[in-house]
């Protein structure tokens, strides 16, 4: 999290600033139009900003998922960018329509207007003979775009709708694009300022485009069949093992993968839940029914039905140098974990350093159990369970009364993200440095 508020306020505050230098004449204005105009420029540009920055994480690119830690974290950003410009987008109509509806209720007197400067080239000329297309289509385009945006934000509102119409956002990206190059003012163009929009707009157009035609991450998708389902009633989950005949490029344990069981549903995050040695050509998804897609899967899904699979994905995957590792599921959250047993079952037969895995759950499933301690013993993991009607919840105070050498260890944390802050932040009252506490955020919405 520290590095997404890192760069989306280092994104904000340089934009503003390369624009702060590009007008500088910003700090001399009187009056309040001349206020009202500046004011648009800037919300206007870092509104933009905002969407071809989120336009080009939709798109899930490979190169910047080190740097952030992960495809969770970057949706994280995603959504952040798009909150950013939701806001923003709604302060630039503010500021472009307020003062004109106080002027209509007679609160303002209306600005005094000369002719318009004579533009100086055929491209500026253009620009200004467009700017009343580019006001009117601009504005249908922030209804729109604005409408989307709330509704993904929206947990009830049904995934495979949300899947469907957020892709429109890709349409009203580019009419704002349009809205944009005109819209801007002519002499920032050939400053830093407008080398950034022009990168940025550029980048989110390709994006964009991309996105309508459904070819993101097309070259990361192979095609498998689902080989073997098991419901474990007691947990409402379902695992699913699907046969990769070709082109998996092996993954890392505790990465994960966009599953389409159904076109219509569309793509699916779900941790691989299964070490890739490469001879069995295996992945195995454990889902939990947790929403209207998931809860159908147990009627859908059957031995024989044509999936696509995308990925992997992730940096949740076990690394670093702690001589000891705490592991905490929380419910479904213990699929990582599963991989890792299986993983380090198939390289040695034990753990490498001292590892504790905690799984708390408030149901529970005895043959699902029955399975998690035999991959715990196969892997030389000490494995505690708790069940919530049981045991009472699990805290930070009672990882450390079972773990002794905890100041040492690192802790890894999959589950309800409510959870793992509380422990975060109980580690790091207690000492724990942050940078040992490693949480797979992952929410697509």
């Amino acid at each position: 999290m520290r590095t997404i508020k890192i760069f989306l306020s280092g994104l904000l505050a340089g934009v503003a600033l390369l624009w702060l230098a590009a007008e500088p004449g910003v700090f001399h204005l009187t009056g309040f139009f001349p206020l009202r105009n500046a004011m648009a420029q800037l919300t206007g540009v870092l509104a933009i900003t905002c969407m071809s920055v989120a336009m080009v994480l939709a798109v899930r690119p490979r190169w910047p998922e080190r740097w952030f830690g992960g495809l969770d974290r970057m949706y994280r950003l995603h959504k952040w960018l798009g909150i950013s410009a939701l806001v923003l987008a709604v302060t630039h109509w503010l500021w472009a329509k307020g003062p004109k509806w106080a002027v209509g209720f007679g609160l303002l007197d209306r600005p005094q207007r000369g002719p318009r400067p004579v533009a100086d080239g055929v491209v500026e000329q253009t620009l200004q003979s467009l700017r009343g297309t580019a006001e009117g289509v601009g504005e249908w385009a922030f209804y729109g775009a604005a409408a989307l945006m709330v509704l993904a934000l929206i947990k009830w509102f049904p995934y495979r709708w949300f899947f469907k119409t957020h892709r429109i956002l890709a349409i009203s990206y580019l009419v704002l694009v349009f809205h944009a190059v005109v819209l801007l003012n002519f002499v920032d163009w050939l400053t830093p300022l407008g080398l950034l929009m022009a990168a940025q707009l550029a980048a989110g157009s390709v994006a964009a485009v991309i996105v309508l035609l459904r070819r993101v991450a097309v070259t990361r998708k192979v095609e498998a069949t689902v080989a073997d389902v098991t419901y474990y009633p007691g947990v409402r989950t379902l695992e699913m093992a699907v046969a990769v005949p070709e082109g998996w490029p092996g993954h890392k344990a505790g990465q994960f993968a966009f599953v389409t069981t159904d076109p219509a549903d569309g793509p699916h995050p779900y941790t691989i839940a299964s070490a890739w040695a490469g001879s069995d050509n295996r992945l195995t998804f454990i889902v939990k029914e947790l929403g209207d897609h998931t809860a159908r899967l147990r009627q859908t899904v059957q031995p024989g039905l044509p999936v696509t699979v995308e990925g992997p994905y992730g940096c949740f995957t076990f690394e670093d140098d702690a001589p000891e590792q705490i592991w905490v599921g929380g419910g479904i959250g213990i699929t990582p974990f599963v991989a890792r047993l299986k993983d380090l079952a198939a390289r040695s037969g034990a753990a490498p350093r001292t590892v504790h895995l905690f799984h708390t759950t408030a149901d529970h499933d005895e043959a699902a159990l029955a399975k998690l301690r035999a991959d715990a013993a196969a892997a030389g993991v000490t494995l505690h369970i708790l069940v919530d009607s049981r045991d009472g919840r699990l805290d930070g105070a009672a990882i450390r009364a079972r773990v002794p050498g905890w100041r040492q260890a690192s802790l890894w944390f999959c589950g309800p993200a409510g959870f793992g802050q509380a422990l975060r932040t109980d580690f790091s009252a207690c000492g724990l440095p942050d940078s040992r506490f490693h949480q797979e955020l992952f929410a697509l919405r």
